[in-house]
């Protein structure tokens, strides 16, 4: 009996059978799945930066900025950036050693960009526990809550960066190295890639002067 070819099973399992093509659409459903996630972070901050800019038209508004405030002396943050920005440079030579197949230093550069992101994230909390020390908590003036809250939720987001890395980290340091290795790192890269450039707008934000702000609520259209 002749079987239609549309009716053929096709098998999966052997050498050249369908897993490679499975893999490869997983692959890309992890790609735009990050996409959108990262979509959905940017509409978020955008949500928080409006109201950042809007309430610190009222009155009480004290920027940290400002001579005599934690953040006038900001070599801490500056310190922290760098972190972020070395992790983000060891990620991303982890995903050119891997497409070439380097496994010592796609080890040594996936490693050191897990390890920078701690570092940054210590250095934040850090920064945290000063500013509490000197009295400047949560509920001490709007900017603070703002500082707590866009730095908190920033550093909310590299943790589950580092949660996802240490997946990968842990097999490349038991020796064992995933089919997909090079999607992951790239997407771990990407990722951190995307965390830097939030973090410096962040940064940029927070460090702002009130004329600045001043200017992007009459650029925006905001008037209280």
């Amino acid at each position: 009996m002749n079987i239609p070819p549309a009716m053929k099973v096709t098998d999966f399992s052997g050498p050249g059978g369908g897993a490679p093509a499975l893999e490869r659409d997983a692959d890309r459903v992890a790609v735009v799945g990050l996409r959108v996630f990262l979509a959905v972070v940017t509409s978020l901050f955008f949500l928080f930066t409006t109201a950042y800019v809007l309430r610190s038209q009222i009155a009480d508004w004290q920027p940290l900025s400002d001579q005599w405030q934690p953040l006038f002396d900001q070599s801490q943050l500056w310190v922290n950036t760098a972190f972020l920005v070395l992790g983000s440079l060891a990620l991303q030579w982890a995903k050119v050693a891997a497409r070439r197949g380097d496994a010592a230093h796609t080890l040594i550069g996936f490693s050191l960009g897990g390890l920078f992101a701690l570092a940054f994230l210590g250095g934040q909390l850090w920064l945290w526990t000063q500013m509490r020390s000197w009295g400047y908590g949560v509920a001490g003036n709007p900017a603070n809550s703002f500082f707590y809250l866009l730095t908190g939720l920033h550093g909310l987001h590299l943790l589950g960066g580092v949660v996802a890395w240490s997946r990968t980290a842990r097999a490349l340091w038991c020796g064992r190295t995933p089919p997909n290795l090079p999607v992951r790192i790239g997407l771990c890269a990407t990722y951190w890639h995307y965390l830097l450039g939030l973090w410096l707008f962040l940064f940029a934000l927070l460090v702002s002067t009130p004329e600045t702000y001043k200017a992007i609520a009459a650029f925006c259209g905001i008037s209280l």
